[in-house]
């Protein structure tokens, strides 16, 4: 013990048993006391480093508590045995520095809503008497959902949507993410089609979760019914609405084609993502598909990201009433994940009529923000043969360009104009055959930068029906 020199370090803020403490720590793990030694008394040791004895009894006591150290009594304090940790090992390479993200000046991307649209002053005021109002909702609540939520999301898809719920059969979570993770876990070892082209993140989730995928092509009206039947597949996600990224709403007959082929077989379901629905311009919404469905195949999904705001991360899934007891004795003693705070805000802006009129002041604004993209795109690539289409719902379109080049060509002229762009290719697993097509998503970019935008694209893409530089 005598060699072992204490000289606390020079930090008036950390009070001297803790550097004691410390101390002794890294001489235990260094192999400097063996284990087994006992250590001086409390009154010896204080003498020897000049230090009071209730600085040398904090140390000990600390070192105690955390197992370094053992309190015989009437023998003292003995080091305890501590197995010796690995180094850890070398990292093969330096890591790359992570680079900024690309600053666009305009920015076509389809996850991005206009969060000047949010409705700050009206949730602000609720979500204030919310918290002021009810201390209750600091203690855990319903486990897939607060009742008040719950009734207004039933009312709600009633109504717009057409759909058959009751409250009961509405589970809330964080997002898509989460509650389609719970369904690839309620249907573990099944497999599930999904669309192609869809989004990535889909199939990516459910195979994260051990699901096996089956990519089925999407046509004209939807889901490929004909290719679904030869997938093997036992459920199907679509999104009927409006099918991501080809824009497709898929007509009563498709729909019909997939309730029969979920009804042949016991373990079969639907699962129906209603995607951009609240966002229909052109004609009254369709109903959803869950309407329909007479014998509970279909599982109805939905999130507020797009209505509302997508940091809100709520969700919900309606589950057909032959799925509720299963769901119930696997997962309903999980928690809910979504805040209680944010939950009550919701529920109410829902039932004072806040959300609808949120709604319709959201179409205004959306419908006349594709009128004018569509609009700057015939005046500004008027030279340009290009077709738009999937512009009659939901917040992107697709813009076909007719100019003997490739699609990745026209992504990189306009990336050289800043202009961000992403190819339908893009969202197909296996090949795709359409003519070169960008996804255009218009929800983020702001009005007074949509001529602007589409002037870029006009730049960028000049010269590719003459043979110009840019044609190859």
């Amino acid at each position: 013990m005598e060699d072992l020199v204490f000289v606390p370090q020079a930090d008036s803020k950390t009070p001297l048993y803790q550097h004691l403490y410390a101390h002794f720590v890294r001489a235990i793990r260094a192999g400097r006391l063996a284990p087994g030694e006992k250590l001086p008394s409390k009154r010896r040791l204080a003498e020897q480093l000049k230090l009071s004895v209730n600085t040398v009894d904090a140390a000990y006591q600390m070192l105690t508590a955390e197992g370094y150290l053992e309190a015989k009594p009437r023998s003292g304090f003995v080091v305890q045995k501590l197995e010796r940790l690995a180094p850890p090992a070398a990292p093969a390479k330096k890591p790359c520095k992570t680079s900024a993200p690309v600053r666009w000046r305009y920015n076509f991307e389809t996850a991005s809503i206009d969060t000047g649209l949010f409705p700050f002053k009206t949730w602000r005021r609720i979500q204030r008497d919310v918290l002021c109002g009810q201390p209750h909702l600091l203690n855990h609540g319903p486990r897939s959902g607060d009742e008040e939520l719950r009734a207004a999301i039933a009312r709600h898809l009633r109504e717009a949507r057409a759909a058959r719920c009751e409250p009961e059969q509405i589970v809330v979570g964080a997002g898509i993410e989460y509650l389609l993770g719970i369904l690839a876990r309620l249907f573990a070892g099944q497999t599930f089609a999904v669309e192609d082209p869809g989004y990535a993140r889909t199939h990516r989730i459910l195979a994260n979760n051990g699901a096996p995928v089956a990519f089925v092509p999407v046509d004209g009206q939807g889901m490929s019914a004909r290719a679904l039947a030869a997938s093997g597949a036992h459920l199907a996600y679509v999104t009927p609405s409006h099918q991501f990224p080809t824009g497709v709403t898929m007509p009563v007959g498709r729909r019909t084609e997939l309730l029969q082929w979920a009804g042949a077989a016991p373990d079969r379901y639907v699962i129906e993502d209603d995607y951009d629905s609240e966002f229909r311009f052109d004609g009254r919404p369709i109903p959803c598909m869950q309407g329909l469905d007479e014998a509970g195949r279909v599982i109805y999904i939905s999130t507020f990201s797009k209505s509302v705001a997508p940091a809100i991360r709520i969700g919900y899934m309606v589950l057909p009433a032959p799925l509720l007891e299963t769901y119930r004795q696997r997962f309903g003693f999980y928690s809910c994940t979504v805040s209680r705070f944010e939950q009550q805000t919701l529920s109410r802006f829902m039932d004072g009529g806040w959300f609808s009129r949120h709604l319709a002041r959201l179409r205004a604004a959306y419908r006349h923000r594709r009128d004018a993209l569509v609009q700057a795109l015939d005046r500004e690539l008027a030279a340009i043969p290009h077709t738009v289409r999937g512009s009659h719902t939901g917040l992107h379109l697709l813009l076909e360009v007719h100019a003997g080049v490739s699609e990745a060509r026209l992504v990189e002229r306009a990336a050289a104009e800043s202009v961000h762009l992403t190819g339908l290719s893009d969202y197909y697993h296996g090949p795709c055959c359409a003519p070169p097509t960008l996804v255009l998503g218009y929800a983020g970019l702001a009005p007074e930068d949509i001529d602007g935008a589409v002037r870029a694209l006009g730049r960028a893409w000049s010269g590719l029906t003459d043979g110009g530089p840019g044609s190859v």
